[in-house]
């Protein structure tokens, strides 16, 4: 498990940790603008691009585009042509994107426990 990895540190002989590379580019891919907001979506189940803009009103046809190829290319989403009049496209969670779920899932409960309060009017 790479949770911290060691390094020396320079002069005192002691070993301190640094970040796992791997969990800064796990956080790094998940945490881009947009991307948790789409991976969310998409946990509820298949949807066509248009659909995945409608329930991100605020995302851009552009950004949500290169987003959704970033996290094709990277194997989190899976792209399915389906045939026929009209040919349509719909983006689903692949397996591997499916497994960030309980973490996602989990980070919104904290971001409920947590980030509410602080929204919270404060009163005089």
């Amino acid at each position: 498990m790479c949770a911290r990895e060691p390094t020396a540190n320079a002069g005192s002989g002691q070993r301190t940790s640094g970040c796992c590379p791997l969990y800064h580019e796990a956080v790094e891919l998940v945490g881009r603008r947009w991307t948790g907001a789409i991976l969310r979506v998409l946990m509820d189940g298949p949807l066509r691009f248009s659909e995945i803009a409608q329930a991100i009103p605020e995302l851009s046809d552009r950004l949500l585009s290169e987003r959704m190829k970033e996290l094709e290319a990277r194997g989190i989403v899976e792209r399915t042509v389906i045939p026929g009049p009209p040919l349509r496209v719909e983006y689903s969670l692949s397996q591997m994107g499916s497994e960030l779920e309980p973490a996602l899932v989990e980070l919104q409960a904290w971001a409920n426990r947590w980030l509410s309060r602080q929204r919270m009017p404060v009163r005089a």
